[in-house]
């Protein structure tokens, strides 16, 4: 009785350590293969083509050396905007995640010709929330009493007068 039960032990043991084995391979095989994916998007600016466009270049230059840019601004010179991103997702159903963003800017001056070159990344941005429509500020919140009391004008005298009548009656 004693060799069946060790027979039998050996033979879960073995399959056991088959089963740990596969287990162990199955989840490396995972693991060293990427499963996700990364997602590039935008216009991405190499070295040797950004020196085709130094300071000094044409409008027309820049434009057949980059592109059409991602998007244009026009306040007080014209400025060009090549934008690429980098995103990632573990698993292709998932949200990807933003890991890199890329902006270059062409500055032109008057004359449309290229005065100033700049990259700025996901560090130099800032987030702000689109989607609620507000801007976050600098100061002190206060409530409408709190902007009575201490505003100036009109106002706070009255809030005064009524106050000091208040402890009067």
């Amino acid at each position: 009785m004693t060799k069946r039960f060790f027979r039998t032990n050996l033979k879960v043991l073995g399959r056991a350590a088959a089963v740990a084995t596969v287990s162990t391979i199955a989840l490396s095989a995972c693991q060293s293969a990427n499963v996700g994916e990364v997602l590039h998007q935008g216009y991405v600016v190499d070295q040797e083509t950004l020196n085709l466009v130094p300071v000094g270049s044409s409008r027309e230059q820049v434009l057949l050396s980059l592109g059409t840019p991602s998007t244009t601004a026009t306040f007080d010179n014209e400025v060009f905007y090549y934008i690429s991103q980098t995103r990632k997702r573990p698993v292709a159903f998932m949200k990807p995640q933003l890991v890199d963003q890329s902006i270059l800017a062409v500055y032109f001056d008057k004359e449309g010709t290229v005065s100033q070159l700049a990259h700025y990344t996901l560090k130099d941005g800032k987030v702000f929330d689109t989607l609620s429509r507000t801007t976050p500020t600098g100061g002190k919140e206060t409530s409408f009493l709190g902007q009575l009391l201490t505003g100036p004008g009109a106002g706070k005298g009255a809030a005064q007068n009524l106050f000091k009548n208040f402890g009067n009656q």
